[in-house]
């Protein structure tokens, strides 16, 4: 197969739209771009097209994938009714980096949702994925448009290192605006429960609809408690290099990385060092990448995946990370990178 790029760094292009559109209706697999991260596109209606996104990512089968809309009336087809407090969410969020979970109609495959009852759905804030799903037939699932376990596409060009030759298109709409998937609510319980966090953090989905809880997976120190969201518990975003994430005071992160760095220099390995912009003048030793400003979270959420995979292509053989407990994303950007380390944590 070949895989057709289609360019949209400079907007949408209709015709581009249209073709990519038909694909799309016809059961093919279309990547595209959104404001967290680019998706792999497929009819959410048709089981067959579903599988074809498992079968190219290698993904697990029970790994829900996301359903995403362009208007609020095309809920009432695919799920069984909205809660008052999601209303509320979407209208608050919708279109943008928030994701539902609901009772799902039977009108969605169970392929899609992974063999679940309920199925998950967001409306993207991207023009280009807006069109294409309004031009696809209104309902595209689409998980990240990687190669499971690896690090999320944030530019077309991880998308074609991982699926080139696998699906039909990529329509390239340059670097993402957040970088981190969107944030998961279950609405299908007492009270809401975040499943994954992301831009929209907890304060503000509360200031919203009030009270809603965390899944203990993700707040717990106990590492055999089993995330409720069944793809949490899959190994995600992951280099090829082991990570280790240091934590404590900066002064002390600072020193211990660099010693740490040093220590594989010696012998003879190459050691990424992933900071920020305020850190560099401290470091002597390793691979300096610089993933943004402590000052600007979404500099730091936007770049995490992109270094991941650079650091790939420099063939290092370890890894180490200051910590990045911001306030707004920060719970979300250590989320992404404690995956991506396997929870590997040297403390200060």
């Amino acid at each position: 197969m070949k895989t057709v790029i289609e360019d949209m760094r400079t907007g949408l292009r209709e015709e581009g739209i249209q073709q990519a559109g038909e694909i799309i209706k016809r059961g093919g697999l279309v990547a595209f771009p959104t404001e967290t991260v680019y998706g792999l596109g497929a009819n959410a209606l048709d089981p067959e097209a579903s599988r074809k996104i498992y079968a190219a990512k290698g993904r697990p089968s029970d790994n829900p994938l996301i359903v995403h809309i362009a208007e609020w009336e095309a809920l009432d087809f695919i799920v069984q009714d909205i809660p008052e407090a999601a209303r509320k969410l979407g209208e608050a969020f919708w279109p943008g980096p928030l994701t539902m979970i609901f009772a799902r109609r039977e009108t969605v495959p169970l392929a899609t949702t992974g063999g679940l009852e309920t199925v998950a759905v967001r409306m993207p804030d991207h023009p280009v994925a807006l069109g294409l799903i309004r031009a696809g037939g209104g309902y595209i699932a689409a998980p990240s448009a990687n190669t499971s376990g690896r690090p999320s596409p944030t530019r077309a060009q991880h998308v074609l290192e991982d699926m080139d030759g696998v699906i039909d298109m990529i329509i390239d709409g340059g670097e993402v605006g957040i970088g981190l998937e969107s944030t998961i609510v279950d609405f299908t319980e007492d009270v809401p429960v975040i499943l994954r966090p992301g831009y929209i953090n907890q304060e503000m989905i509360q200031r919203v609809i009030g009270e809603v809880e965390m899944d203990q997976a993700l707040i717990g120190e106990d590492s055999s408690v089993r995330p409720k969201a069944p793809g949490m518990k899959y190994r995600h975003y992951a280099p090829k290099a082991q990570l280790y994430i240091v934590e404590g005071n900066q002064e002390d992160v600072r020193r211990k990385i660099d010693e740490l760095a040093e220590r594989e220099e010696r012998q003879g390995r190459k050691a990424g060092v992933i900071v920020t912009e305020e850190s560099v003048p401290f470091y002597r030793h390793g691979i300096l990448k610089v993933i943004g400003s402590r000052g600007d979270e979404l500099s730091i959420s936007r770049h995490l995946f992109g270094i991941l995979r650079e650091f790939d292509e420099m063939d290092v053989q370890v890894i180490y990370s200051e910590a990045f407990h911001t306030p707004h994303m920060g719970q979300a950007i250590m989320n992404r990178l404690l995956k991506a380390a396997g929870h590997q944590i040297i403390k200060t």
